[in-house]
C-alpha cells in the first residue's frame, strides 16, 4: 500500500494546485480567510487550538504559526521520514530538527544483480549540504535512509534467504554504502514484500543485517506492518517475530495507518486500533520503547469515483473553497468534514487535526512508544509544536 501511495503522493505533491472545477458559489465564497505566517511566541496547546471543535478559519489563519521556542517535549524517539517529491520536507526537517532523534530520506533501493552481487541505487538524491543543515539544528541526529528491497523476483529472495554467503555478502554492502556516504544507518522495509510467508527466513535475514550494521555502530530500524489489520485478522507481523528481533533491531518503524481504503470511507489510523496494535507487539513493556509508533500526516478524500490523498496545502485550499463545518469521530478520535464539488458528488474528507495528532503522541507516551512520522512536509506546520 505504502509503494502505491509514494506514486499518489509524488503526483499530489507536484500538482495540487490544480484543483476540481468550482461552481461560481464556490467561487465568491473562497479565499475569504487570512492566513498568519509569523510565529508564535507561544505554543497551540498554550493558544487553545488543540480542540474538538475546530473552525475552518481558524485552521487557515493559524496553520503556519509554530511557536517560536522549538524544543523537543516528546520523550520517546521521534523518525521524520521524507521524501524527494515533496520539497516542504527538507524544509521541515531543518527547521524542527531539534525535535527529531531520526530522519529517514526515502531515497535508496537494494538490487540484487547477480550471485551474491548487490547494488544500493538512488544515491544521486543523496543531498550532502541538506544533511549538514539538519545536523546544524541537532548534533546529535541520526540519518538513516530508508532502502527498499526493489525490483527481487521471488527467486532472488528465496535464493538469498537460504544462503549465509548471500546474507553475508549484503550486509557487507550495506555497511560500505553507509560508511562511504555518511550514513547513521538505514530503515529496512523487506518485510511486505513476501505478503507475510517465509518469516522465519526473514528474521533471520533482518537479524544479520542488524547485527552486521550494529558491528560498526549504524542504526537498524525496521519498517513493519500493523499487527492487526483492519479486518481485525492477525497482520503478517506479530509478537514472535518482534520478540525475537527487538534484541537486535534499533526501531520498529509501525504502519499503524491506511487503515480506510477506497471503497471504504473512514479514518486513517483510529486510536483504538493503534493502541491494539503495539499491545499485540509487545503486551510486556520490556522493548516496547523501540516501537515507532506510526502517524499520518496526509489526509484521505473518499467519493464515489476514487479516493485521492491530500497534503497539507490542498487540505487548506479545500477548507477556503468549502467553508465546511468539521466533525469529530470521538470512537477514531479523527476530524471528518463532507463537502460537494461543482458536479454535485459528495466528497468526505479525513485529515489529522491537532487534535487528533495530540491524542496519538499522548497514546505513545502512555504505552512508552516512540513515534515515526509519515512524512515530514505533508502535514501543517502547527503540528510539531507538539512533539
Amino acid at each position: 500500500m505504502r509503494t502505491t501511495l509514494f506514486l499518489l503522493f509524488h503526483a499530489i505533491s507536484c500538482c495540487w494546485l490544480v484543483s476540481a472545477t468550482l461552481s461560481k458559489t464556490d467561487a465568491k465564497k473562497s479565499h475569504k480567510a487570512e492566513a498568519e505566517t509569523a510565529p508564535a511566541e507561544v505554543s497551540v496547546l498554550e493558544r487553545g487550538l488543540v480542540v474538538s471543535d475546530p473552525q475552518w478559519k481558524e485552521i487557515v489563519k493559524e496553520e503556519k504559526r509554530h511557536s517560536t521556542h522549538i524544543k523537543k517535549t516528546f520523550q520517546g524517539s521521534v523518525l521524520g521520514y521524507i521524501t524527494p517529491w515533496n520539497s516542504h520536507g527538507y524544509d521541515v526537517a531543518k527547521m524542527f530538527g531539534s525535535k527529531l532523534t531520526s530522519v529517514s530520506p526515502v531515497w535508496l533501493q537494494l538490487r540484487r544483480r547477480g550471485p551474491e552481487t548487490f547494488d544500493v541505487t538512488g544515491l544521486h538524491d543523496h543531498d550532502p549540504g541538506w544533511v549538514k543543515a539538519v545536523r546544524k539544528s541537532n548534533k546529535k541526529v541520526r540519518m538513516v535512509p530508508r532502502l527498499l528491497f526493489d525490483g527481487w523476483s521471488y527467486q532472488d529472495y528465496m535464493t538469498v534467504l537460504g544462503s549465509e554467503d548471500e546474507i553475508e555478502e549484503l550486509g557487507s554492502e550495506l555497511v560500505d554504502v553507509a560508511k562511504t556516504e555518511g550514513f547513521d544507518g538505514f530503515t529496512l522495509e523487506l518485510w511486505s514484500q513476501l505478503g507475510g510467508n517465509k518469516r522465519k527466513e526473514l528474521v533471520h535475514l533482518v537479524k544479520h543485517i542488524c547485527e552486521s550494521l550494529k558491528a560498526k555502530r549504524l542504526d537498524c530500524i525496521l519498517v513493519i506492518p500493523p499487527a492487526v489489520t483492519s479486518a481485525g485478522q492477525p497482520g503478517m507481523f506479530g509478537r514472535e517475530e518482534f520478540e525475537q528481533l527487538a534484541p537486535v533491531v534499533d526501531g520498529f518503524s509501525l504502519m499503524t495507518y491506511d487503515y480506510s481504503s477506497g471503497d471504504r470511507p473512514g479514518p486513517s489510523s483510529p486510536l483504538h486500533w493503534v493502541k491494539d496494535c503495539v499491545l499485540q507487539l509487545a503486551p510486556n513493556t520490556q522493548w516496547r520503547q523501540k516501537i515507532l509508533l506510526g502517524l499520518n500526516l496526509y489526509g484521505l478524500d473518499f467519493a464515489s469515483q476514487g479516493t485521492e490523498p491530500i497534503l497539507g496545502g490542498r487540505y487548506i485550499e479545500i477548507l477556503r473553497e468549502n467553508r465546511p463545518k468539521l466533525l469529530w469521530d470521538e470512537y477514531s478520535a479523527e476530524h471528518y468534514f463532507t463537502y460537494k464539488r461543482s458536479n454535485g458528488v459528495k466528497h468526505v474528507v479525513y485529515y489529522p487535526s491537532l487534535k487528533s495528532v495530540h491524542m496519538r503522541i499522548s497514546l505513545a507516551t502512555e504505552l512508552g512508544t516512540g513515534i515515526s512520522l509519515w512524512e515530514l512536509g505533508q502535514g501543517l506546520d502547527y503540528f510539531y509544536d507538539l512533539l
